[in-house]
């Protein structure tokens, strides 16, 4: 929360646009807060500097002359940064989606499909469908994730989308994956597939378009389907639902056709204890907000083959998360 505050605040941006190390007396003067609140400020760099997201260049008697510095990890709390996860950030502390936290407890001891339910009396999707607030936060914070990972797809496994005359980005909310893909591979006829609310008004280009539909009801035809993290928002038999109509929508393409995966996978051989702890927590966060998981190979392959698709490969080249292709 105290991450949360320093980016409603700005504080990294004012930084930024200084050009230059700043100083707290400086900081305080460009802030938009009370006078009666200065004496604050302080506190709350002390933990951002502590944690990382802040440096502090120099130590003195008088406090006001003590001088920030952004670091790697905030810079990519700038608006202005290509990479920007403030938008992502600001969505999973905002109150709607942290409240049901709050009831994680008491959801064991009811029916409620998730603890957002028990919260807010109905499904994080049907919320977001008739909250127009959430709907653009949840939509922001999707699309600010896509930037952050898709230059390392493009980049990295470029040869998944060789060979390849159209692609459906099913889930692709405003299409910052779709339009990229779009542009990097334009032999591509590329549609992002959406909910109605969330694509309606939306512009395409050349080589892409969006489309509104459901994908519990039908996909697009086409060569290949991306699902970049959707399946870890469903349970297991709505997982098999939306890969069975996947495998509809790829079926004239024969055995070539193929769905691309990006999602976690909680056994890829990553041994670095934070992608381990994300994984983790992200399980968690899967069974407060939606009813899906956090699988590992075993659950994955389950689910591939219960849909009909007999081959897959894994690549965990995306740090906590995989790209899997599958084929019927």
């Amino acid at each position: 929360m105290s991450l949360k505050c320093v980016v409603e605040l700005g504080i990294a941006d004012i930084i930024h646009n200084h050009g230059q190390p700043i100083s707290l007396s400086n900081l305080i003067a460009s802030l938009p807060i009370h006078s009666s609140k200065t004496h604050f400020i302080p506190r709350l760099m002390r933990i951002l500097v502590h944690s990382g997201f802040f440096s502090q260049l120099n130590h003195t008697d008088n406090e006001l002359e003590v001088k920030y510095a952004l670091t790697d990890a905030s810079l990519l709390l700038l608006k202005s940064h290509e990479m920007s996860v403030a938008p992502f950030l600001l969505a999973m502390l905002d109150p709607v989606l942290t409240n049901p936290w709050n009831h994680f407890s008491n959801w064991f001891k009811t029916g409620q499909t998730t603890p957002f339910e028990l919260a807010h009396g109905k499904l994080l999707w049907e919320y977001a469908g008739t909250d127009p607030r959430i709907n653009i936060l949840f939509n922001d914070a999707m699309a600010s994730d896509a930037q952050l990972i898709t230059s390392s797809v493009i980049d990295k496994c470029k040869d998944v989308f060789m060979g390849l005359e159209s692609l459906v980005d099913v889930g692709g909310g405003t299409g910052t994956m779709g339009k990229a893909i779009a542009e990097s591979f334009p032999q591509l006829e590329c549609i992002v597939f959406d909910l109605p609310h969330v694509v309606s008004g939306l512009q395409g280009s050349e080589n892409l378009k969006y489309v509104g539909g459901d994908m519990f009801e039908e996909i697009p035809p086409t060569d290949a389907i991306l699902l970049k993290w959707i399946l870890h928002d469903w349970s297991d038999e709505e997982c098999v639902s939306i890969l069975k109509k996947s495998k509809e929508a790829i079926s004239k393409k024969g055995k070539e056709g193929k769905v691309i995966i990006i999602d976690m996978v909680m056994d890829n051989d990553v041994k670095d204890k934070e992608y381990v702890e994300t994984q983790l927590f992200f399980d968690m966060l899967m069974m407060v907000l939606v009813k899906g998981k956090e699988r590992n190979e075993k659950e994955w392959v389950k689910l591939f083959s219960s849909a009909g698709f007999n081959n897959y490969i894994i690549t965990p080249v995306l740090g906590s998360r995989s790209l899997i292709q599958i084929y019927p």
